[in-house]
């Protein structure tokens, strides 16, 4: 059963946040409370509704690109499996989209540059721009 009340009541708090904001960097990985959502679309775990998630474009101080992150191996051109701290991990590439910085809860380390240019090549192709 979906938690909607729940992540409604986060969504308020998180987005009243006051304290300093975090900037991320390019390559960087964080959980980030990215809520319950509808239908495919990728939820969040935990109290939080969070996720790891790769920063792949900073478009200012509050707001950046990234790209969930998932421990369940998939092939096809919407993913790209890679090794981040030791585990294989998946980028969900088909799930990316824009995040405040005040979703962004800890940072837990950079990907390699050699899988970051591999993510984003993946991007290009599978938006055909």
């Amino acid at each position: 059963m979906k938690k909607f009340d729940e992540w409604n009541q986060l969504k308020k708090q998180l987005d009243a946040k006051t304290k300093k904001v975090i900037v991320p960097k390019e390559r960087e990985v964080y959980w980030v409370s990215i809520g319950e959502n509808i239908g495919n679309e990728q939820n969040g775990k935990g109290e939080v509704f969070s996720r790891p998630v790769i920063i792949i474009k900073r478009f200012s101080r509050n707001m950046f690109f990234g790209i969930p992150l998932s421990t369940k191996i998939k092939e096809g051109s919407f993913f790209y499996n890679f090794t981040f701290l030791e585990k294989p991990s998946n980028a969900l590439i088909v799930q990316g989209r824009l995040f405040d910085t005040k979703r962004l809860e800890n940072r837990l380390g950079m990907i390699h540059k050699d899988d970051f240019e591999n993510i984003k090549n993946n991007l290009k192709g599978l938006l055909d721009v």
